[in-house]
């Protein structure tokens, strides 16, 4: 255990070294960039911003129920049933039927339809009905088909949400889904709340629409930005789906902030021919139910680019072309919660976690010096260079630092202290019974890595399963936990274990005393 060959002290110290070097990182400024790693602090230490969202899928459930009303009716007709009066009723359907005994029969026979004739399958069918007074049926969106709803629409504005902040720049920032209908938003050190929530507030519904008076599709009363009301044709153009692109520029020619956009292929055939049949006509651009621009088609665009202008500032124009790029929210989310961090209260939390690591750290070299003289000297150097691993590989993964992962290095101080008095400890009852001062040291590592190995292990277990299960600081206490567990067996048995090597084998004729 003693021995060490040339390969092995070259990797230790090399392996050290590097991870070392990254910790002092933090400890430069921009300006003298090296390279660009730092561990970044999170929304207790910087302060910061913490948004709860909850997204509205009312409109969803109706349009789902909408898209349930040819198919009902087909399933009636196919089936020979008689029906009147039917209507669409906000979230659900209802309509008379002369015959609601076989309706019964029908869907209990068909285990392939939607609607549920069980009161407790809602996890198989999308819709439930109830039967009404005077043979009315009203049919409505099972808890299952509210669910799956619910789910799909969350999960889409997480992403959605996700490419918004990461188009800011916000560095760090933390999106958790919470129960089955909000998101949690944590962002570290942002200056401009207010922005986010006008980035976030918004669904980013865009569509292209023919201001006509006349039209099939029927028309719309929008009022555009200058105060115009305009007839819109409900017969839609264009959608923002079909963007690929969209980016900030200045129009040259007035010195004015527009959104410069890039159509996929589908996109600039639909844009290219409604272009080329209304040359003259006016062509409304229409953000989340608003006209933002209306210009004359002055001839057909045909390549797939285009322009959206309307008095924008430069900074407007930024938000709406990452709005654009980001794709359109499913539902509004509306922010239930709010809260933000300031910054006097993150140097406050900093300086007491620095605090308690300085006192404890000082208390425990003293008391190792104490204990185990020059050994003593050799755990605190193992102590100081596992606190330089730790910060420097948390700086290589460009992690968050939180007040419980400061925890979590305090904690670390006293586990990689822990190893070293249990193997010193050891080593004594094998000098008591030894003869051999290298055989002795030699045994008393081998027996007590077992015991070390135990401890650590299970406490990387828990720091595994914290990081599995937990959220936010939690993760982050389990992940400067686990960490420090693997630098302490790191520094513990190489790094301190070749420094003691050296002691007893320079004094291997004389009396060590531990």
């Amino acid at each position: 255990m003693l021995n060490f060959s040339k390969i092995n002290i070259l990797l230790i110290y090399l392996i050290f070294f590097i991870t070392s070097i990254f910790s002092f990182l933090n400890l430069q400024k921009n300006e003298n960039i090296i390279i660009d790693k730092k561990v970044n602090l999170g929304l207790d230490l910087q302060g910061g911003s913490y948004l709860l969202l909850e997204i509205n899928s009312e409109s969803l459930i109706k349009e789902k129920i909408q898209s349930k009303v040819i198919p009902i009716k087909k399933l009636l007709k196919d089936n020979n049933l008689n029906y009147s009066d039917f209507k669409i009723d906000k979230k659900k359907l209802i309509f008379k039927i002369n015959d609601f005994d076989k309706l019964e029969l029908i869907l209990f026979s068909k285990k392939d339809n939607l609607i549920n004739p069980y009161i407790d399958q809602y996890r198989s069918f999308e819709l439930d009905y109830k039967k009404l007074n005077d043979n009315y049926v009203e049919v409505s969106l099972s808890k299952f088909g509210i669910l799956t709803i619910n789910n799909a629409a969350l999960k889409q504005s997480i992403e959605i949400v996700r490419r918004r902040i990461d188009d800011v720049g916000t560095k760090e920032p933390t999106i958790l889904q919470r129960g089955e209908k909000r998101i949690l938003v944590e962002l570290p050190g942002l200056k401009d709340p207010e922005r986010i929530k006008k980035l976030l507030g918004k669904t980013a519904q865009l569509n292209f629409r023919l201001v006509s008076e006349n039209s099939e599709f029927g028309i719309d009363e929008l009022i555009s930005e200058d105060g115009e009301t305009l007839k819109i044709s409900k017969r839609i153009v264009m959608s923002g789906e079909n963007l690929m692109d969209a980016q900030p520029s200045i129009q040259n020619q007035q010195n004015e902030p527009v959104v410069s956009f890039t159509l996929d292929r589908l996109g600039a055939q639909k844009f290219g021919r409604a272009t080329t049949d209304n040359v003259g006509k006016r062509l409304a651009i229409i953000l989340d139910g608003k006209i933002i621009s209306a210009p004359n088609i002055n001839e057909p665009i045909t390549s797939g680019n285009g322009m959206i202008s309307g008095n924008f500032t430069f900074q407007e124009a930024t938000d709406l072309a990452l709005l654009l790029r980001s794709g359109a929210l499913p539902t509004p989310l509306e922010v239930v919660e709010e809260r933000t961090v300031g910054p006097d209260l993150g140097e406050d939390s900093i300086r007491s976690g620095i605090t308690s690591l300085i006192v404890g750290f000082i208390l425990v070299i003293f008391f190792m010096f104490y204990k185990y003289k020059i050994f003593g000297l050799i755990a605190n150097t193992a102590l100081i260079a596992n606190l330089l691993m730790l910060v420097g590989i948390l700086t290589i993964l460009e992690a968050t630092l939180t007040l419980p992962g400061i925890a979590g290095i305090i904690l670390t101080v006293g586990m990689a202290v822990d190893a070293n008095v249990l193997i010193f400890e050891r080593i004594k009852e094998e000098l008591k019974t030894e003869k051999s001062i290298i055989h002795a040291f030699d045994t008393g590592y081998s027996k007590a890595k077992i015991t070390v190995l135990d401890a650590n292990i299970t406490t990387l277990i828990a720091a595994v399963i914290l990081f599995a299960f937990g959220s936010g600081p939690v993760k982050g206490f389990a992940i400067t936990l686990g960490i420090g567990i693997i630098t302490t067996l790191f520094t513990a048995y190489f790094l301190a274990r070749h420094l003691t090597s050296i002691i007893v084998l320079k004094n291997d004729r004389k009396e060590i005393k531990i």
